[in-house]
């Protein structure tokens, strides 16, 4: 199996040391009172172990945290695991269905059925509360059904603003723009109104049954020229929607859900419409990390679990190729930006990608590990097992990336159980929502 090679988290490691520096005595770093004073004759204290041992010892401790959220010993379990399924059921796991109607049987049996990561649900699946819970329960069931010991990837466009599926059913809250503008106006009070937001809409979706939401949005737009993202951005200054980006995946994560940072390596200055068009992004390679990749940055130094590719031509990289099939983008996410966690594409059914041969498989052998929303769930699946079993793509990529699902599944469940849901979640996300809309305006 090809490894996943997880770093020790920047910001982890930096909250060792400032909680190490925080009080003296025990614990702080400063030697405690030893009492008298030894002789002579008394025999040496042990040396220190030198940094580079005490990191390998780190590094070998399963419960160390990965730049990304699971443990080392999370990682290595789903390796593990995945490393005995069946072409059936790795390429189920790197697969977020689609569905048509509200019965909440229909997704339930196609997880069941194909053995899918999960499920993605849209405001044409939902009809009120009650049906929702009902729906993710379903799905949630049939996966366990299906063997696993970890929950599905059950997820939702929930961004605040007009992308927000769960309208009338989850709590309604203002567009990210909100955010960037509370943090322009006072940066420290909006990462705290922006992590609280995120919070709450994290906590009320996981009372609804999801265990994954695909935000927060980290393009950086460029105004009236940009027809997709516009409101949705953060912000039309990269420093702004860094700090936007990185408090809303600090508040996703206090809330046990997986949050997916969209969409790499930034949708905001292309002037056509994905779902409709592949746009062409004429930036150079300079411009794009200027302008468009420090939200990203920010995300991934803040432990960001999964990051969302767009569909953009981006042809100083890759021209011709959407960036989510091309394996020059994924390289610009995974070694300059050193993202570990799950790579997801945008969904699959838009009309950037429509036409093209295959596209979930060509997304999955440049790097994808999770594809999104394929037009038809079953062929997809059939084409990926085909894929494994004529050599077309290598077990081991497979493996690699439904190991990282499964990880990071993992790693929501142990969350979740940690911080259960208020019994008054609807309350504190409409203040939450209040407190972003007042910072704001």
């Amino acid at each position: 199996m090809l490894p996943i090679r997880p770093r020790m988290a920047v910001v982890a490691a930096g909250i060792l040391l400032v909680s190490g520096c925080a009080s003296l005595g025990a614990g702080s770093g400063e030697a405690p009172d030893a009492g008298p004073a030894t002789t002579a004759s008394t025999s040496p204290a042990p040396p220190e172990p030198s940094a580079s041992s005490a990191e390998a010892q780190e590094e070998d401790d399963p419960s160390t945290p990965s730049s990304w959220g699971p443990t080392l010993g999370e990682i290595e379990e789903a390796q593990q695991l995945v490393s005995g399924w069946t072409p059936d059921q790795l390429a189920g796991q790197v697969i977020v269905g689609r569905f048509h109607g509200t019965d909440p049987q229909v997704p339930a049996q196609m997880v069941r059925d194909l053995h899918l990561a999960g499920i993605s649900v849209t405001a044409d699946n939902v009809t009120d509360h009650d049906q929702v819970v009902a729906m993710t329960t379903a799905i949630s069931e049939a996966a366990a059904d299906d063997g696993r010991a970890f929950p599905p990837v059950i997820g939702v466009d929930q961004e605040g603003g007009y992308v927000s599926h769960l309208r009338g059913i989850a709590t309604d809250f203002p567009h990210f723009q909100s955010a960037g503008l509370a943090v322009q106006a006072d940066a420290r009070v909006g990462r705290r109104v922006t992590r609280a937001a995120a919070l709450t809409t994290g906590l009320e979706l996981r009372g609804l049954g999801f265990t994954w939401v695909f935000a927060p949005v980290a393009d950086v737009t460029i105004g009236a020229a940009d027809p997709t993202i516009g409101a949705r951005s953060p912000s039309m200054d990269p420093k702004i929607a860094a700090q936007a980006v990185g408090a809303a995946i600090k508040g996703y994560d206090d809330a046990g859900i997986v949050s997916t940072v969209k969409h790499f390596p930034g949708h905001g200055t292309a002037t056509s419409d994905s779902h409709d068009t592949l746009p062409q992004v004429d930036s150079s390679v300079a411009e794009i990390e200027e302008h468009d990749l420090p939200p990203f940055d920010s995300a991934i130094r803040h432990a960001a679990p999964a990051v969302m590719l767009s569909h953009l031509d981006l042809t100083s990289i890759a021209p011709g190729v959407p960036a989510s099939m091309a394996p020059e983008v994924y390289s610009m996410l995974r070694d300059d930006l050193g993202f570990e966690g799950v790579t997801i594409t945008d969904s699959l059914g838009m009309g950037a990608v429509g036409g093209r041969p295959k596209p979930a498989l060509q997304a999955l052998q440049a790097g994808a590990d999770l594809l999104l929303m394929p037009v038809d769930t079953a062929t997809t699946h059939q084409i990926v097992v085909d894929a494994i079993a004529s050599g077309e793509i290598s077990r081991e990529r497979v493996e690699e990336a439904a190991a990282r699902v499964v990880a990071v599944q993992m790693w929501q469940a142990r969350l979740a159980a940690q911080r259960p849901v208020p019994d008054d979640v609807v309350d504190r996300a409409r203040a939450a929502s209040a407190d972003l809309l007042a910072a704001a305006y």
